[in-house]
């Protein structure tokens, strides 16, 4: 059950990811795009790399797994570029849509890339 739901908010992750990094690239170029939903899809894909790395935690725990390191690597790397993008939105404030634009493709691919290197 716990692996299930590990590999469902893993895939939401990517796609959302990518879903809110393409909105915020279309909303750089269109002001009409610049919406509050956009907002809240960013937070929402955001939030799935937190939820990911819980139930990947409680799975190691439960199961006595040895991940690779690359695996663990890439999800923790996902926390980190999550509090690096929300830490420059003020200094990059003219450019923000582009900087979340980058960081939702950045966190889909490293997604993409946890995802290659799962255990099992």
């Amino acid at each position: 059950m716990l692996r299930t739901s590990h590999e469902i908010v893993g895939w939401s992750l990517v796609f959302g990811n990518a879903a809110a990094a393409t909105w915020a690239l279309a909303a750089h170029y269109r002001v009409a795009l610049r919406r509050r939903e956009l907002w809240w899809l960013t937070l929402a894909a955001q939030l799935l790399v937190f939820a990911q790395a819980i139930i990947g935690v409680i799975i190691l725990q439960q199961e006595d797994l040895e991940p690779p390191d690359f695996h663990l690597l890439y999800g923790f790397s996902m926390i980190v570029a999550v509090g690096i993008v929300y830490s420059y939105r003020q200094q990059m404030e003219e450019h923000k849509y582009l900087l979340y634009a980058g960081g939702g493709y950045f966190l889909m691919g490293l997604g993409i890339r946890a995802f290659l290197l799962r255990p099992g």
